[in-house]
């Protein structure tokens, strides 16, 4: 559930004072990492609910779930309130192929979550950002500085120093957050793209459609009526990941993917905390190493922007 992730198209400049970002006159990039960090408490509080619920459902009726309460929310806020003009749309095909590829992803991750620790799974989730970036400096024509590739880089180094890929690579589990990663990080710039003719309600509202309407297909695995305490639970995971999809898709419409990507990597820290006060999962050396790293290269990168972002001293 990842994240929903997942996811951005749309041609930045930047330049010495600002960065130009679509449907918008300039990048509003400090509110949009805030976004982004936003989204990862909100999807960290998805994944554990999801973990915990896995072990005793199918994965099919916890993704349809998830998806029902999201949709049901959502639309009951949006409807009454846009009418069936909030599915608008000219790119009906790229809502869908959004739609299945992310309705694949997150199922990758809960799989994965269901298979190895929580704060692993998502460490090796971290690739994604790193996707992201380079697909969007190379398919949309964004610039990276010197300053954005070195907090990209050491991002990276810093995931692989959590995910112990010559260790962990070739488990089932670490396998499924691989392939969440890669489809994750191509959403990503897909959702950026798409803001080009989209806004952010017909972006949710088409997202959590066709998302809900692939989850329903996995109902043929099986399915089982909750306790009323694992019902409210369902319901939560629902409204949880709703929330991250919310403030995921506004950081991307407000600022590049290279720069709100590498704050996705805050996840790691609220699962590493989820995961050792209900699984007792004891963070390692490499996981708080590496969760230092990332944390450190994502406020490198908060304060570079901040700079660049001030206007010029008159004279």
């Amino acid at each position: 559930m990842t994240v929903t992730t997942a996811h951005s198209q749309a041609t930045s400049s930047a330049s010495a004072i600002h960065i130009q970002a679509p449907n918008t006159p300039a990048s509003n990039v400090s509110r949009g990492i805030l976004c982004m960090i936003i989204a990862t408490v909100a999807f960290a509080i998805t994944h554990a609910l999801s973990k915990w619920l896995v072990a005793s459902y199918p994965v099919g009726q916890v993704m349809f779930s998830r998806s029902l309460v999201g949709f049901v929310a959502c639309a009951a806020f949006l409807l009454p309130m846009h009418g069936t003009s909030v599915f608008a749309t000219k790119i009906p095909a790229a809502h869908w192929m959004r739609g299945l590829s992310q309705s694949v992803s997150q199922t990758f991750s809960v799989l994965a979550f269901s298979l190895m620790p929580l704060a692993g799974a998502i460490a090796i989730n971290f690739s994604a950002p790193l996707w992201a970036g380079l697909v969007a400096i190379i398919w949309l024509k964004e610039r990276a500085g010197p300053a954005r590739w070195a907090a990209l880089i050491a991002g990276f180094f810093g995931v692989l120093i959590v995910a112990h890929p010559g260790r962990d690579s070739l488990t089932l589990g670490a396998t499924f957050a691989l392939l969440n990663a890669v489809m994750l990080g191509t959403v990503t710039v897909a959702v950026r793209g798409m803001t080009r003719t989209e806004s952010v309600k017909t972006l949710l509202i088409w997202q959590l459609a066709t998302v809900l309407f692939f989850h329903s297909l996995l109902l043929v695995f099986g399915a089982k009526w909750p306790s009323p305490h694992d019902l409210s639970l369902f319901v939560m995971g629902g409204l949880a990941n709703l929330v991250g999809q919310i403030f995921w898709t506004k950081a991307l419409m407000l600022a590049p993917a290279t720069a709100v990507s590498p704050f996705f990597y805050f996840m790691l820290v609220w699962a590493a905390v989820i995961g050792f006060v209900v699984w007792n999962e004891v963070p390692t050396t490499a996981l708080l190493v590496g969760s230092g790293i990332v944390v450190a290269s994502g406020l490198f990168l908060l304060w570079h922007e901040a700079q660049t972002k001030k206007p010029a001293p008159t004279v």
